[in-house]
C-alpha cells in the first residue's frame, strides 16, 4: 500500500503531492449490510478507524464480504485565473471487489 500510494506523487507530477489526499480502505461487509474498517492506509490523511463502522451508498452494500474503498481529493490552483480564482477542490470515490482473496495491509486481512 506503501508504494501504491507513494507512486500517486509521480502521477500527479507537475503539480504538488502536498495538495493530494488518498485513502484506501479495506471493509468487511456482513449480510445485515453493515461495514466495517478493517484496515485503512493514507497518503496526507487520515486512515479510518479500525474497527469503525461506516456509512456507504445502497449500491455498495449489495456486496457481502470484502470491499476496497478509495477516496482521493485535490486542492487544485489553476495556473492561469481568468474567471477561476483561488482553488478548486476536487474528489471522487470508488468502491471495488477483491478479485482473488482478501486483501492484506500491513499483517491485517479484510477478512
Amino acid at each position: 500500500m506503501t508504494n501504491i500510494l507513494n507512486a500517486s506523487a509521480a502521477i500527479i507530477k507537475p503539480y504538488s503531492v502536498g495538495n493530494l489526499t488518498a485513502t484506501i480502505t479495506c471493509l468487511k461487509i456482513d449480510a445485515a449490510g453493515i461495514a466495517k474498517v478493517k484496515w485503512s492506509a493514507t497518503l496526507n490523511g487520515t486512515a479510518r478507524t479500525v474497527g469503525a463502522t461506516v456509512t456507504l451508498p445502497d449500491a455498495a452494500l449489495a456486496v457481502s464480504g470484502q470491499l476496497v474503498w478509495s477516496e482521493v481529493s485535490y486542492n487544485y490552483t489553476p495556473v492561469v485565473g481568468y474567471t477561476i480564482t483561488g482553488s478548486i477542490s476536487l474528489a471522487d470515490q470508488m468502491f471495488m471487489s477483491p478479485r482473488v482473496t482478501a486483501p492484506v495491509y500491513d499483517g491485517k486481512t479484510c477478512s
